[in-house]
């Protein structure tokens, strides 16, 4: 292996990680679990002139397997790492970003003020440009960009939303305090959190992140830089429910993500793609459901979708590793031969994710779409949150057929390689997870063991649903036959753009916001500000003292010229009076 001295890094690194994750879920599960108490620690570090500026620390079931589950997947990404990344020089410091990276979301995690997790926020934003624009191409360059555009609106709506929350006088979430501007409040937080969850509008950057090395992607859009605003909007639920109209605008926002992304997912041709897509798909199930008033079974899909989430990037980068880094579904195919353990693993968390009785997507899936059903929702809403669910079967066959059963057209001299140990043990460890992960959360979980179960109609609908993906890929084999192609290729292209997401919100950011930017710069920094600002001012002081220099100048004639037109002016003055 290839820079063996740079491969202690993350080896030690994976070791650190995974004891803080075997602790956490000893800690979560047997002290906090079983107590079923959350504790608060608050520490004043600095108080001045009656102002106080505490960190205060929660440790709650939630916020443990959380960071349990965090530091689990990036224990793996790091193992995953050490063959992945074996060719690469800088390997001290991309995992000190991988480190940096797991601090912030932690500080995110346990943190519940809003003014200390501004920093977690912000850090997750910074370590995030430098890991997607780490192979320093235009490519790269050009989604950092767009990543860091979006999430900067994020920042400064939560900075907006701590300048209100001084009417409150604390910046501490989850209280359920109401009071002047708490509408307002609620919104510059929902729609902060939007913006790094990729919501409709913001959901350009996601799939445009896919530019960063694939364990960074299998880290990012599992457990830590997407579900940093699912978690926010969980952890602020207690004042968001006294705002009615902010969770109804949320549902609705949530239910459309959803199926835009289960759409673009169908039409997709990319490998990572498709899996980033099925993150903002699933990123739109947990805001509908926090929406509608269900944020504990929130959480649980968000714990069971880590799981088998960093799996699935995990199988895909090992079949973009060792197929010389092509990511092309119309190329790839007929691994299941060559590369039997990724792809035997790829299908297993493509079941997890479809929802599969008795793996981890199971569990929580069946209880969004119970909740569904005994909510009180409308029944378009209620259609387009089961239409966006059955998709996740249409991606998930079409995962599989890109990556294991289709056929391979790519050159006939072409070597495989075996995947290495170091990429088997961390694929086998997200494995366990994805298989037994939510049987044993809801096991020890008490708030989601125990659920009003839905008739036997709703029951049936929700099989329906969960397998209703088949009957669409029948469909949309038949309708692309029977259409006239110019239709169904503008259909197509309106589907695969992702609802032209791209141009509403990428090119907006990206294209317009530094547009502006730079006319601004040429016509105010450098144009009319200079002017009026600095060169115009000290143009004017100069002018003046020219002008105090004559004045003073010490000469008769001088100050003759001065008294006779100080004498006129006094005469004329009297004269209008």
């Amino acid at each position: 292996m290839k820079n063996k001295k740079n491969m202690s890094v993350p080896l030690l690194c994976s070791v650190f990680l995974f004891t803080v994750a075997v602790f956490l879920w000893v800690f979560g599960v047997h002290v906090i679990g079983s107590m079923g108490h959350s504790y608060m620690v608050e520490w004043q570090f600095l108080g001045m002139c009656s102002m106080d500026w505490n960190l205060p620390i929660i440790v709650d079931y939630v916020s443990v397997v959380f960071s349990c589950f965090v530091c689990l997947i990036s224990g793996s990404v790091s193992l995953f790492s050490v063959s992945y990344m074996e060719s690469e020089v800088f390997m001290r410091r991309f995992m000190l970003l991988i480190m940096a990276f797991v601090g912030s979301m932690n500080l995110l995690i346990f943190v519940p003020s809003m003014i200390t997790i501004l920093l977690g926020w912000d850090g997750l934003g910074i370590v995030s440009f430098a890991l997607v624009i780490y192979y320093q191409n235009k490519k790269s360059l050009a989604a950092g960009m767009l990543t860091v555009l979006a999430n900067r609106i994020g920042d400064a709506l939560l900075i907006l939303s701590i300048c209100f929350l001084i009417n409150w006088g604390d910046w501490g979430i989850g209280y359920g305090m109401t009071g002047s501007f708490s509408s307002l409040i609620c919104f510059l937080v929902v729609v902060g959190a939007m913006t790094k969850s990729a919501q409709i509008p913001f959901s350009a950057w996601l799939p445009a992140a896919m530019a960063a090395p694939t364990p960074v992607s299998a880290l990012v859009h599992s457990s830590t830089l997407v579900t940093a605003g699912v978690y926010l909007v969980i952890r602020f639920y207690s004042t968001l429910v006294e705002a009615h109209e902010v969770l109804w605008f949320l549902s609705k926002m949530g239910a459309l993500t959803l199926l835009m992304a289960g759409l673009s997912a169908c039409f997709e041709v990319d490998l990572k793609k498709i899996i980033a897509l099925s993150t903002l798909s699933q990123l739109g199930l947990m805001m509908f459901t926090v929406g509608i008033g269900f944020p504990i079974i929130a959480v649980f899909h968000l714990f069971t979708h880590a799981l088998f989430k960093a799996l699935l990037f995990f199988c895909a980068g090992s079949i973009i590793h060792f197929n010389m880094d092509t990511q092309d579904g119309r190329i790839l195919g007929n691994l299941e031969s060559l590369l039997p353990f990724s792809s035997s693993c790829l299908v297993l968390s493509s079941v997890a994710l479809c929802g599969m009785p008795f793996l981890s997507g199971f569990y929580s899936k069946d209880l969004i779409l119970e909740s569904v059903f005994s909510s009180f929702n409308g029944s378009l809403e209620v259609l387009v949150m089961l239409v966006g669910a059955s998709l996740s079967l249409v991606y998930s066959l079409r995962i599989l057929l890109i990556g294991v059963f289709g056929q391979y057209f790519g050159s006939s001299l072409f070597t495989y390689e075996v995947e290495s140990n170091y990429m088997v043990i961390s694929i086998v460890a997200l494995s366990v997870g994805a298989a037994m992960g939510g049987w044993l959360l809801q096991s020890v979980w008490v708030s989601v063991n125990g659920f009003s179960l839905v008739g036997v109609f709703g029951k049936a609908v929700i099989s329906v649903v969960t397998f209703l993906g088949l009957l669409y890929s029948f469909v949309n084999f038949f309708l692309s036959e029977v259409l006239s192609k110019k239709l169904f290729s503008g259909l197509k292209r309106f589907l695969a753009s992702m609802w032209f997401m791209n141009t509403v919100s990428g090119s907006f950011l990206a294209g317009i916001g530094l547009k502006c930017g730079g006319l601004m710069h040429l016509h105010l920094d450098s144009g009319w500000m200079e002017v009026l600002g600095g060169q115009g001012v000290f143009k004017s002081l100069e002018e003046g003292v020219n002008l105090s220099y004559f004045f003073q100048g010490g000469g008769l004639l001088i100050y003759t010229r001065i008294f006779l037109f100080f004498g006129i002016f006094s005469i004329m003055c009297k004269m209008l009076l």
